[in-house]
This record gives structure tokens, sequence and C-alpha cells, in this order.
């Protein structure tokens, strides 16, 4: 029998070489933004423990179970190190759990089967729920789910994982507008300068160097882009996050 491997995540390493991604997540939407980053290592000093105390904030489409499952998921498949925010800051579950009421509505039984099936391993597995394991039994479980090892899935546990890290990159890399990439955290992990209709030779030159300062702006901000269109039809007319 194969060696089991451990859970690949993004390191800050793996996201900056796999910059690319920016550049299709600076206009796609939901349905069509997939990356072609791969995953590697594991990322050393992650912070992925949630704040107990906090009040918890309203999900739209997932049960509050599923939403703090799905939350502690996506922190430890793009997580947070010393040098910045990842993808439970980009507010990634956030971006899935609105996209499961429109773009990707056809994933939300997936999700619910899934997200039950994940917390019933590692109760199983590991003797309590995934949200109260610590970061290394989760990473432990994650790595058995991407494997298909782990027990209870409809299908292959490695399809439910790949739906999630496909839709967390999504949510950490896409244009804000859809409801992930807070405050352009994604953008800028990735050193991705932002959308821009019209470029200068001072802007080439700057972009060359490195140099270019992001703008922080969703496609959404410009008149080329209609966002009444792509509100109605995949978000229900909420836009006021992209103002």
């Amino acid at each position: 029998m194969a060696e089991k491997q451990p859970l690949h995540l993004f390191t800050r390493r793996d996201l900056l070489k796999g910059a690319g991604v920016a550049a299709a997540a600076a206009i796609a939407s939901p349905a069509d933004l997939v990356s072609n980053a791969d995953a590697a290592e594991t990322a050393a000093g992650a912070g992925a423990v949630q704040n107990a105390g906090r009040a918890r904030e309203a999900f739209e489409t997932l049960t509050a179970t599923e939403a703090d499952i799905l939350e502690a998921v996506v922190a430890r498949l793009i997580p947070s190190d010393e040098l910045g925010p990842g993808a439970k800051e980009a507010r990634a579950a956030h971006y899935i759990d609105r996209a499961l009421a429109g773009a990707l509505s056809s994933s939300r039984q997936a999700y619910a089967s899934g997200l039950a099936a994940l917390d019933a391993y590692a109760r199983s597995s590991k003797k309590k729920g995934f949200v109260e394991l610590s970061i290394s039994e989760q990473d432990a479980v994650l790595t058995d789910v991407q494997m298909g090892a782990a027990t209870g899935f409809t299908g292959n546990s490695t399809q439910f994982f790949n739906l999630v890290l496909n839709h967390t990159r999504q949510g950490t890399f896409g244009d804000p507008y859809y409801g992930g990439n807070a405050n352009f955290v994604g953008w800028d992990i990735i050193g991705y300068p932002g959308v821009r209709t019209m470029v200068s030779a001072a802007d080439q030159q700057a972009l060359e160097k490195g140099q270019l300062k992001p703008n922080h702006r969703s496609a959404y901000d410009f008149e080329a882009f209609n966002k009444a269109t792509v509100s109605n039809h995949d978000f229900h007319g909420d836009a006021s996050h992209a103002d």
C-alpha cells in the first residue's frame, strides 16, 4: 500500500508562483473561475483557531453548523501565516455560502452531505468534531479526505475535497464583487495590482519592475462591466460589498 502523503496546503511562496490566477480572477464569474495553482507544502505557523468569544456572523445559505465547519476547512486550505492573511480572512466561506444561493446552487446538496460526512469522519477518527480539533488533527482529517481514504462520503471523498478547494480559490482570488477576496487580501497575497482598463507607459514600466501599486478596485467599479445585470442574475441584487 502506498504511503499516505500529508495534506498539501498553500504557502505564500506557492501563491506567488501561481500569480497568474489573479488575471482570471479579475473578471471571471464564480462559475467560470478555475485556478491552475497547485497546492504544495504544509504552511508553518498558521493561525486557524477561531475566536470563540466573538458574535456569530449570519450566513445566507449554510446552516450555522455547516458554516462553522466550512470556515475551519478553508482556513486550512489556504492558511494565514506570519506574512499575512489567508482564505478565512478573505471571507472565502462567505463567498461560497453566497454563491450556493446563485451561481453554485447545483453544489448545495454536495456541501450539505459533504460537510456532514467530514464532521462525522472527524468524530469517528479523532473523537471530536472537526472545528474542535487542533490544526494538526484538522490537517490529518483533510489529508484523508483529499486522498479518498475518508469514509461516509457520497462517492469518493476526494471529489468533495476538490470541490471545496476550487471554490476556496475562487473566494480568495476572485473579484471581491462576488463576496470573497475581502479587502483585496487575495490579490495582495499574489501581488496582483488590480483591474485596469488603461495602462500608461509609466504604469507598464512600474509593472515590469514589480512596483505598480495596487488600485484595490473591483472590475465592477468600471463602467465597462454591467454590475446590475451580474447582481440580479447571480446574487439577487446585493452589491453593497463592492461599493
